[in-house]
């Protein structure tokens, strides 16, 4: 059975994970070019401003900026008929706050964007993807301070005017709620350093939700504005959402996978609703989180919901109630108690095809909204072997059992789903570690993790399944012989 009759298929990007060139064209530094390489067991560091002496893989990642037409004719090749990118924030509005857009900036992602929609590829662009530009963290303190938001929907008209008729998909944040982890990625926010310090997640609580009810305001005038722009425009939020199991059937356990998915969900709702919902404002009374709200900012959440919901999906977890069992598995931002019932990748992250489905029903059931996987893939240490091939049936098993479930939601359980972008179709820099070893992609890029290599593209083993899988409208996603 083929998956529905106009259905997405392509991969996903982001600007500060492939592009390079970071001050090229009058780009300015943005808060991805302050973070240097790290690995499986050395955290990246955030410095301040550019120190001599230190790796910054965003500086070149893979040389999109340069390279773009050859990898579009290789999406091309590999048939998909949309791509899942982001624009960079700091090439648009270096300092965020300039009064005058580049004009530079604005031809790169003109080129870009043309010479998708000539390969018949569908832009489908995420406004801020886990970088801004670093003036407004150095000179305002990044989304805690209000002023974010009128340089955000500055931009965002910018670019919605200019690509008007070409661009008709967007996001506004990816992985919103990831600022309650990794508050410097997605909000700029510098706690502990800027880093990801899993044991004390819940510190500074209240700094890290008002800086997400600002990005909730500027998401829903960016959603406003992009209707009044064109209303062919659609608009979606972009949320991780970790999909937690209970690790017994203990009440407590139970109870506390449920906080633990109300924590995150949170940021779909006032979203998806237009509205902070009854749980969300008694969890903040009872935290004594107090938020400042301006006069309006009811009536703005009301009048910008989204229009899907997108959401990125790679493992589950598990979490427990007691506190000696500590939860230390690795997964996507979100860590949880080992799975004995799941194997694991070998970045530690548990390969759960069923937990999509299951995923896929909850976010439906709840918000009775189109939905769209904006990431699902399989990070691996590929190899080349002496022919030039690279045998990656690991992905191609990983990913084929994905769609499985995928198509189970759709036609056993009436989901409404758009599309899928797999994460990285080429590959990219990890945002989580900082390395290029880490590998997602259908396309090899010569690259190593201290930014030695050719940059040579090279198919994988994996593009061949993938063009298959599309070519038949994901009638033949098995793996191949």
């Amino acid at each position: 059975m083929e998956f529905p009759k106009g259905f997405l298929w392509g991969g996903a990007t982001a600007a500060n994970q492939i592009e390079g060139a970071y001050l090229t064209d009058g780009k300015g530094l943005s808060t991805a070019d302050v973070i240097t390489a790290g690995s499986r067991t050395e955290s990246r560091e955030v410095t301040d401003g550019i120190l001599p002496g230190k790796y910054y893989p965003s500086h070149e990642a893979i040389d999109f900026y340069h390279r773009y037409r050859e990898d579009i004719a290789l999406l091309k090749e590999l048939g998909v008929n949309c791509f899942r990118m982001s624009i960079a924030w700091s090439r648009i509005y270096p300092h965020g706050y300039d009064e005058q857009p580049n004009e530079a900036g604005l031809q790169f992602y003109d080129r870009v964007i043309d010479m998708l929609l000539d390969a018949g590829i569908q832009p489908i662009v995420t406004l801020s993807h886990y970088e801004m530009p670093y003036a407004l963290v150095t000179e305002y303190g990044g989304w805690l301070d209000r002023r974010c938001i009128g340089c955000f929907v500055k931009y965002c008209e910018t670019v919605f005017s200019r690509y008007k008729g070409k661009v008709r998909m967007w996001m506004t944040f990816n992985e919103i709620n990831a600022v309650l982890i990794n508050p410097f990625n997605a909000a700029g926010l510098l706690i502990n350093g800027g880093r990801v310090d899993h044991e004390s997640i819940d510190k500074d609580e209240e700094v890290k939700y008002q800086a997400a009810h600002h990005q909730f305001i500027a998401s829903a005038m960016a959603v406003k504005l992009a209707h009044t722009i064109d209303p062919e425009n659609r608009v979606g939020c972009m949320v991780v959402y970790p999909q937690t199991y209970a690790e017994t059937c203990n009440p407590q356990d139970v109870l506390a996978k449920m906080f633990r998915t109300d924590k995150y969900s949170l940021f779909s709702d006032v979203q998806v609703r237009g509205y902070y919902p009854g749980k969300v404002l008694a969890y903040y009374e009872r935290h004594k989180i107090r938020i400042q709200m301006e006069p309006g900012d009811t009536e703005i959440l009301k009048q910008g919901v989204v229009d899907f919901i997108g959401f990125s999906y790679y493992s589950s977890r598990v979490e427990s109630a007691d506190p000696s069992h500590k939860a230390n598995q690795p997964g996507n931002m979100v860590r949880g108690v080992y799975n004995p019932y799941l194997p694991t990748s070998q970045w530690g992250w548990q390969i759960d095809p069923i937990g999509l489905r299951i995923t896929l029903n909850e976010l439906y059931d709840r918000y009775q909204k189109p939905l769209f996987i904006a990431e699902n893939g399989l990070g691996a240490a590929d190899v080349v072997n002496p022919d030039g091939s690279i045998q990656d049936d690991y992905r191609i098993d990983y990913l084929s059992k994905h769609l499985e479930q995928m198509k189970a939601a759709i036609y056993e359980d009436g989901v409404d789903l758009l599309g899928y972008t797999s994460w990285g179709p080429i590959d990219l820099v990890s945002v989580a570690t900082g390395e290029m070893e880490k590998r997602y992609g259908y396309i090899y890029v010569d690259r190593d993790n201290q930014g030695k290599g050719t940059l040579k593209r090279i198919k994988k083993k994996s593009f061949t399944w993938y063009q298959r899988v599309i070519a038949t409208n994901g009638a033949c996603i098995e793996p191949l012989k």
